[in-house]
């Protein structure tokens, strides 16, 4: 017969079988815990990267940085440990409470003040404390029908019971403070999208803009829903081949103009056509893709020159030196060490400011698109740098629409027609000599310019 006596003596516990459940569920939840980061991971960086300049805006770069810094390294380190430690505390507990907690139910823990850590390591050692003596006590009221063996295993375990449970109360607090950071991932994971980068259902004729015609209907646009339009019911007609100046005040509205044709931010109302397609009907690659832009702030990135101007590596270094050439750089990387192996700093920092623009300049002519935007391009740079640009665009992109948020009126007074913006309206949009003849709101700026 096997009394409790012999099986505890000739039914060691299987220590073989023990190491690789132990060895299984450590590596389940370690790849439970490198899947799940690295999915919460790039669901983040997928949704952030798709997400609109609007978000950026009201975004604290700070606050981008930590969540796929701090949040994810707690993610990765903290969380699966506490998990597999929780888990682990589990069921030495619900062995004791099956076998024990059945003959003793008013010794079940009552924690009536859950918030103080202090108090609650009193009461655990109170509960811990009356089961150790009621196991001992039921040892001595039931000792003629249990055996010594039965009896210390008990009380040995009734032991144990008490850093069973501060371990797991401990754990379960640390999986509720630190599960925060999962939460925080999903909310980025969950943000606002832009529009698909690429739509099947759009066709485009082959090399689109062909005209670089420019239809603006009716067109608004807002930065977020509560707040007032930026830009308001602007109609104008640009022919392909234009040279457009865009100029107003700080606020008026020429930048935001510019933003709804790359559609960075949506339109509120009305269309914009080029060549006779409504942008709003494209994917964002294959609209952006189709329009160049120099910015007054020039962006380069931490690589070589050749990267720098060409990423995708689609042009032949004859082409490279070509608009080096037409972008007066070459003599400077000619005389460079490394030429186009040059290497530029993170935001092209060991370059000057007219450098820098200059670069934006020739990475524009080996594009070479029908459309060309130049958002105060030449705003930060001297006039000899100005001078240089101008004369390139006049030259270079005689046969392309090129539209100029201006800061120097002196930079457009040679162009087909300027739209003068005023509050997010259109106040005039005329060539300039009508415009100085009328002596509206572009004759005040050109006055103040001393251009007139």
């Amino acid at each position: 017969m096997n009394t409790p006596e012999r099986l505890l003596t000739t039914n060691p516990a299987p220590r073989p079988v023990s190491g690789v459940a132990v060895f299984g569920y450590s590596l389940f939840m370690s790849i439970g815990g490198i899947l799940a980061s690295r999915c919460l991971h790039q669901s983040m960086l997928y949704d952030v990267l798709r997400s609109p300049m609007s978000f950026f805006e009201r975004t604290p770069s700070g606050n981008l940085v930590n969540r796929f810094a701090k949040e994810m390294d707690t993610i990765d380190s903290v969380i699966p440990s506490i998990i597999k430690m929780f888990m682990g505390s589990i069921p030495s507990t619900l062995v004791f409470l099956k076998s024990a907690l059945k003959t003793t139910q008013s010794l079940r823990p009552s924690c009536l003040c859950l918030n103080s850590t202090l108090w609650l390591a009193v009461r655990l050692e109170f509960v811990g404390n009356v089961i150790v003596s009621s196991a001992a006590l039921f040892a001595v009221i039931a000792r003629e029908s249990l055996s010594p063996g039965i009896m210390g295993l008990s009380i040995s375990y009734a032991l144990q019971l008490t850093a069973s449970l501060t371990w797991l109360v401990r754990m379960s607090s640390d999986v509720e403070t630190n599960i925060v950071a999962v939460e925080r991932v999903k909310e980025y994971s969950e943000t606002e999208k832009e529009a698909e980068w690429k739509l099947d259902s759009s066709s485009l004729p082959a090399g689109w803009p062909t005209e670089g015609h420019i239809q603006i209907r009716g067109f608004s646009l807002r930065y977020r829903p509560d707040l007032e339009p930026a830009i308001r019911n602007i109609s104008i007609d640009i022919q392909g081949g234009e040279k457009v100046g865009i100029v107003g005040r700080t606020g008026a509205g020429k930048s935001s103009l510019m933003l709804g044709l790359f559609r960075i931010i949506e339109a509120a109302e009305g269309n914009i056509f080029i060549d006779g397609v409504d942008v709003s009907k494209l994917g964002l690659h294959e609209l952006r893709s189709r329009i160049t832009i120099i910015p007054q702030d020039p962006v380069l990135f931490s690589g070589s020159l050749r990267m720098n101007l060409d990423p995708f590596d689609c042009y032949s270094d004859e082409e490279v030196w070509r608009a080096l050439e037409f972008s007066h750089l070459k003599s400077f990387v000619s005389g460079l060490p490394d030429k186009l192996n040059h290497e530029c700093s993170e935001g092209g920092e060991n370059l000057s400011v007219g450098q820098r623009q200059l670069l934006c300049l020739a990475r524009a002519l080996l594009r070479k698109t029908k459309i060309l935007v130049l958002d105060e391009a030449t705003a930060a740079v001297d006039m000899e740098t100005d001078n240089l640009i101008q004369s390139t665009i006049r030259s270079q992109f005689e046969d392309c629409t090129v539209l100029t948020i201006a800061h120097r009126l002196n930079t457009i007074m040679d162009y087909n027609r300027v739209l003068v913006l005023e509050k997010g309206e259109m106040a005039e949009f005329d060539s300039p000599a009508v415009l100085t003849a009328q002596r509206g709101a572009f004759y005040k700026m050109a006055k103040d310019a001393g251009l007139v």
